[in-house]
């Protein structure tokens, strides 16, 4: 393919090209006009150049006949019969070079010398080729001579028709250098898109990571230099995915994590302003009412509390992958542990903790007990801020090959459709009713989600039958 070539190729191709459509342009117009000119000759439409060239001799004929008779005025009528009244014009001399009558009233010859040295000849004078024709009287003596002037060009009978053919004259002499000129034009843009094309693309690219998008194709393959840049600027493209997008997600992660936590702590810290301030203007003996202030400002503190820490575990977790602390566990155990820490929580909201221990394996597992308990801790306080009172939550477990599935699942609104592919984004709070909750950091989730992969493990969100929220996750494990 041209594209393909190297540029100093293409050049050249187009230079060769250019010369040889101008030729083949110019050859096929020639012909095109000479094909026209013998068209309208032979319609009598247009002479030949030589048309009254052609006429000379009979001409000279007329003379010879007429001699020394031509000398005289009376002879004009009949020798204009004779000589063309458009293409030749003449003048006859007498022996000494003087015009007598004609149609050609410049003077050609100055003397009777030269006029003898003209005799039958043809010579150029003046853009004109002048013939001239002796007039011998009877006496064999010289006695003057006609002069008979004309021109080698194309000539019609009509003058319309002799505009017509000057007119086409001019482009057809000057068809080669209009046809070098019309396809330099041409074949210099095909050149210029064919470099231009992936110039807009790298320039596009360029502007691209200057807005610090990456997610951006080069289409341009070609083995010459342009697509050699643009292979080049492909595989730079994926070195700065790895270096900067790594960078631009630690500094809107940093920001995102600044905003979050400020806006997370407005509400509790307000409260906690707007009790203290309560508290001041209060009554010292009012004891009921101190007490009542002072759980509700150690409750939002709690909540402040819980915000910040969720802030240092999610930024330590994305800053390092934490190396695992393997130890025998023994899972059963391990969870029944777990539902009884949280079940006084549960009490006081009335929300039911049990577990469903019927496929749980007995036996020990080495495990990283710690990261395992605070995956379950994140995925139980989720439960607890969204199932309602009278509610339920349980905790499962299974063993699969070299790993452990465990679920918790609570009775409360569930996850929405549209809400299922973000639950485990940071920050994401969906604005459904287990999204509304302006207590919590929409980090819990995601923190789970990372301590759940580094242990080499996934995790999946689902709805329950016929309702309520359900999180199964798996970690690798190795039964002792």
């Amino acid at each position: 393919m041209f594209e393909n070539k190297p540029l100093k190729s293409q050049v050249q191709i187009t230079f060769c090209l250019i010369l040889l459509t101008s030729l083949i342009a110019t050859i096929v117009t020639y012909v095109a006009a000479g094909i026209l000119f013998l068209m309208l000759q032979s319609n009598e439409l247009l002479y030949p150049a030589n048309h009254y060239e052609k006429q000379l001799p009979a001409i000279e004929k007329y003379i010879r006949q007429q001699s020394t008779a031509l000398l005289s005025t009376s002879a004009k009528a009949g020798l204009e019969k004779v000589v063309p009244s458009e293409g030749i014009v003449y003048q006859v001399l007498d022996g000494d070079g003087r015009i007598l009558y004609g149609t050609y009233r410049t003077k050609v010859v100055e003397d009777r010398e030269r006029l003898y040295s003209r005799f039958n000849t043809t010579s150029g004078y003046q853009g004109k080729y002048v013939r001239t024709i002796p007039i011998i009287g009877n006496d064999a003596r010289i006695s003057g001579a006609v002069l008979l002037a004309y021109e080698l060009k194309l000539t019609s009978p009509d003058s319309r028709y002799r505009q017509w053919v000057t007119g086409l004259f001019i482009p057809v002499v000057a068809a080669p250098f209009f046809y070098i000129v019309l396809f330099t034009i041409l074949f210099s843009r095909k050149l210029t898109r064919s470099i231009n094309r992936p110039l807009q693309a790298l320039m596009t690219a360029a502007r691209k990571i200057g807005e610090r998008d990456l997610n951006f194709t080069i289409d341009y393959h070609s083995k010459n230099e342009i697509g050699k840049l643009c292979d080049a600027f492909a595989e730079m493209q994926d070195a700065l995915k790895d270096s900067l997008s790594a960078q631009w997600k630690i500094e809107q992660d940093r920001t995102e994590m600044v905003e979050a936590l400020a806006h997370d702590l407005k509400t509790p810290m307000s409260v906690i302003q707007g009790y203290s301030e309560a508290l001041l203007d209060s009554e010292p003996a009012d004891r009921e009412k101190r007490q009542r202030y002072l759980s509700v400002i150690r409750e939002n503190a709690e909540k402040a509390s819980s915000l910040v820490k969720q802030m240092q575990t999610s930024s330590e977790l994305e800053r390092s992958g934490l190396e695992l602390h393997l130890r025998e566990v023994n899972i059963k155990e391990f969870l029944m542990s777990k539902i009884q820490m949280y079940d006084i929580y549960g009490r006081q909201k009335r929300i039911s903790i049990t577990g469903d221990f019927d496929d749980t394996p007995d036996g020990l597992y080495r495990i990283d007990s710690e990261k395992l308990g605070r995956v379950l801790d994140n995925l139980l306080s989720n439960s607890l801020q969204y199932t309602p009172e009278g509610g339920r939550i349980t905790v499962s477990a299974q063993a699969e090959q070299d790993r452990l599935r465990f679920t918790v699942a609570d009775s409360g609104p569930g996850f929405r459709p549209k809400d299922m592919p973000h639950v485990f984004d940071r920050f994401y709070r969906g604005d459904t009713s287990r999204g509304n909750n302006k207590s919590h950091s929409g980090l819990g989730l995601s923190i789970a989600r990372r301590l759940v992969e580094i242990q080499g493990g996934s995790i999946q969100p689902s709805n329950g039958s016929p309702h309520g929220a359900q999180v199964t996750f798996t970690v690798k494990s190795q039964k002792v």
